[in-house]
């Protein structure tokens, strides 16, 4: 916990984290209350269950292109106007439900304008950042975000959003759209952020998604990252995509009981949050995301031979942490060895491998537990992070123990 509690980092820092907190506070109010308003217009599991696809599938349709538009844009203009925009959808929708004329379709619709403008303002928040925090501090930055994110959208936000529901159905979505124009303020508030450099040409949208996949492929040690993040989020999904079934015909929990085991993420994600920047530098970042490799097969492994609801909290406990440290020391390695200029093309292929992989997983996932019941998933995914472990093991001593950079790129 050292790490967060070290000197500010800065003016510009601080507005973008004290942005983020109360987007964050929003969107976990917004993730509760969306299925909740569902289930009064619908009884249908499907239609119940589109609601997250719509929010979903932009960014399978425009992560490349936001990218793309991030490096053209001014970054700093460009996320305080998808602020903007997403808090009138959401005001919308919160007016929609208030006057009675809220339907399936309407929800659909304003989950997937915020899903477009998601693909946006997510993509240029984090290519922004790297243009107000030092190379030498991001590791910290993305530490204190991810605390943010645990403790205001996974701790604070599903409880808080469940009450605001229960006193009216519009107040969740009003709120969030609140959040939405206060985060555009404190962002609009930052100093003068430099626009990238562009020295290619940038009349040709396809040729500049096409520049931004093939740096990335040319540089192996993130081009092993990618994969690796992409094939990690299929295993992962697959195997949680029938988590709940898993805890309570393999652990025999309650309801009560599973939305504690849920909680253990939020923990353990929290203590990955404090801990992230001192195992890069006591261990070296290379070694760290080795181990982490490690921690999945173990955490599939482990999930699958247990019954014991204890055993499955200790170890998600021990995942959760990876997951974040593994989140801030991978972000931290792109950030510093991008360029500027390509920062959000490449962070869009990135964003894109992590939803397809979600999609594609929760689709196998249940397919499998449906065939052959739900402990194969996790065997599948130990299986699977096996390989991916054999495959990224090389390339990760290419990371510098003492910077937490790339060592060179290759092609």
């Amino acid at each position: 916990m050292h790490a967060l509690l070290r000197p500010r980092l800065g003016a510009g820092f601080t507005r973008l984290w004290t942005a983020a907190a109360v987007s964050n506070l929003g969107d976990g109010v917004t993730m509760v209350a969306g299925p909740l308003l569902l289930t009064t217009v619908t009884d249908d599991p499907a239609l119940i269950a589109g609601g997250a696809f719509a929010g979903q599938l932009p960014w399978l349709l425009f992560a490349l292109i936001s990218g793309a538009f991030v490096d053209r844009l001014d970054r700093h203009r460009l996320v305080v106007v998808v602020n903007l925009l997403r808090g009138a959808v959401l005001a919308g929708l919160a007016a929609a439900i208030a006057t009675g004329h809220v339907s399936v379709p309407v929800i659909y619709l304003a989950s997937f304008l915020l899903g477009v403008g998601e693909t946006l303002a997510d993509t240029a928040y984090g290519a922004l950042l790297p243009a107000v925090v030092a190379p030498d501090d991001l590791e910290r930055a993305y530490s204190r975000l991810g605390a943010t994110f645990t403790i205001a959208n996974q701790f604070a936000a599903k409880p808080f959003g469940a009450w605001l529901y229960g006193i009216a159905a519009a107040l969740p979505f009003g709120l969030d759209a609140a959040s939405f124009v206060a985060a555009a303020v404190l962002i609009a508030g930052l100093p003068a952020v430099p626009r990238p450099a562009t020295p290619e040409r940038r009349d040709n949208l396809r040729a500049d998604i096409a520049a931004g996949l093939r740096w990335l492929w040319r540089h192996r040690l993130l081009r092993t990252l990618a994969a690796a993040m992409g094939v990690a989020n299929i295993a992962f999904c697959a195997a949680f995509a029938v988590f709940v079934l898993y805890a309570r015909d393999r652990l025999g929990l309650s309801g009560v009981g599973y939305g504690f085991l849920l909680t253990t993420f939020a923990v353990g994600g929290l203590a990955g949050a404090g801990f992230a920047t001192w195992l890069s530098r006591r261990f070296g970042a290379g070694r760290v995301l080795r181990a982490g490799l490690i921690v999945e097969i173990i955490t599939h492994l482990t999930l699958a031979v247990t019954t014991n609801p204890l055993v499955a909290g200790g170890i998600i406990v021990i995942f959760g942490v990876h997951t974040m440290v593994w989140g801030v020391l991978v972000s931290t390695i792109r950030q510093r060895a991008v360029p500027d200029e390509l920062r959000g093309r490449v962070g869009s292929v990135y964003a894109l491998l992590e939803t397809g992989g979600a999609a594609l997983g929760w689709l196998v996932g249940a397919l499998f537990a449906q065939l052959w019941g739900v402990t194969v998933p996790f065997w599948i995914a130990a299986f699977a992070m096996v390989a991916v472990t054999a495959a990224a093991w090389r390339p990760l001593s290419e990371i510098n123990p003492v910077s937490g950079t790339a060592a060179a790129p290759s092609s």
